[in-house]
């Protein structure tokens, strides 16, 4: 008869880290192998069934077992080892971090591994290291803008009202263009690459058969879109087109239209004038994001336009365009207003830094 293993103790608050440990799939496989030990420990299994069902041998078992009892979750860390000390300590981390504050060398825009290993006379390895910890990526980056428009706060307001909480008898719809939506023709198919995957590939070089004006009227409350295409960007075509999405809405309902700063979008005060139930609300400079129709638009995008090859004519891309409309509005849903909140610390340690 095997004899049975000393029990464990542990709080909920432990029990509920090694869980997590032993789910995980980010942490070291050595640290999650470490707390399913623990966990079947603590279940009260013996040492042999331990060893047979986390794969590995009893004495690793007893091994962690005694470490968690002794020391708890710090105890399933590794020890100090014996061997040489370190060769990039703390001051070589501070001198990596202080040169990338500094200008980047001549010819150079940015920093890159092998120009700051050169700078701190050391191993390019242990610079990369660093970053990595650090969690600094010095090739990517991310873009950002910032509305210098005085009244932001009031008309980003006014439009995020609309959204939450529309007027009574009103119908809110978000207006905008996209401009250029191109006729491509080349060659297209599937590549298999020397890595054994399949892509898709494309020629680079195409015909061009003319582009586009791509205007479009979104519900706030349905999802429903109203689109067309035309040939010129002008203010013509886009009073035209707000005359058809007039005529689509009863004479005694106010209409709320959310647009940019366009040049085709202002300077309609005669159109105004001319339909009373009518009031426009335009964006702030830097802030299209502040119109829901941009959501739709990168859906349209990534289905209709993105990666076309086959498009021979303009026709064929406004009948392209046309079938996306008929698929798409049967099936149409509002999009929710979410923004994640920027902390104003964070905003303007990113407005800072960017300006020195």
């Amino acid at each position: 008869m095997s004899r049975k293993a000393p029990q464990i103790m542990c709080s909920e608050q432990e029990r509920r880290l090694l869980e997590r440990l032993a789910a995980s799939r980010t942490e070291p496989k050595q640290m999650v192998d470490r707390a399913r030990i623990v966990l079947c420990c603590l279940a009260g299994k013996q040492v042999q069934d331990v060893a047979k069902e986390c794969h590995t041998r009893a004495g690793t078992v007893i091994k962690w077992r005694n470490r968690f009892s002794a020391a708890r979750l710090a105890g399933l860390a590794d020890a100090p080892r014996p061997g040489a000390g370190k060769k990039y300590g703390a001051d070589f981390r501070n001198k990596v971090l202080s040169t990338l504050e500094k200008p980047p060398p001549a010819g150079h825009v940015t920093w890159d591994g092998a120009s700051v290993a050169e700078a701190v006379q050391g191993s390019k390895y242990a610079v990369w290291r660093i970053l990595r910890k650090e969690g600094i990526s010095l090739q990517r980056h991310r873009s950002w803008c910032v509305s210098t428009d005085n009244e932001f706060a009031a008309k980003a307001a006014d439009i995020v009202g609309l959204y939450l909480d529309p007027p009574n008898n009103a119908l809110v719809i978000c207006v905008d263009e996209r401009p250029g939506a191109l006729a491509p023709e080349r060659a297209t198919g599937y590549l298999h690459t020397s890595s054994g995957k399949i892509v898709r590939g494309l020629k680079n070089t195409y015909r061009r058969h003319g582009n586009l004006n791509l205007l479009a009227a979104l519900q706030v409350a349905t999802g429903h879109v109203h689109s067309n295409a035309t040939g010129l960007k002008r203010r013509e075509e886009f009073l035209q087109f707000m005359d058809q999405v007039v005529s689509e809405t009863d004479s005694d309902q106010e209409l709320h239209v959310i647009l940019d700063n366009g040049c085709p979008h202002k300077k309609c005060e005669a159109w105004l004038a001319e339909h009373p139930n009518v009031h426009l609300y335009y964006t702030s400079t830097s802030a299209s994001w502040l119109n829901l129709v941009e959501v739709w638009f990168g859906i349209m995008s990534r289905k209709t336009l993105r990666g076309a090859s086959r498009v021979g004519s303009i026709e064929v891309l406004r009948q392209a365009i046309e079938d996306f409309m008929a698929a798409y509005n049967p099936g149409a849903k509002p999009f929710q207003w979410r923004k994640r909140q920027a902390k104003e610390v964070q905003l303007h340690g990113a407005v800072v830094d960017l300006c020195n």
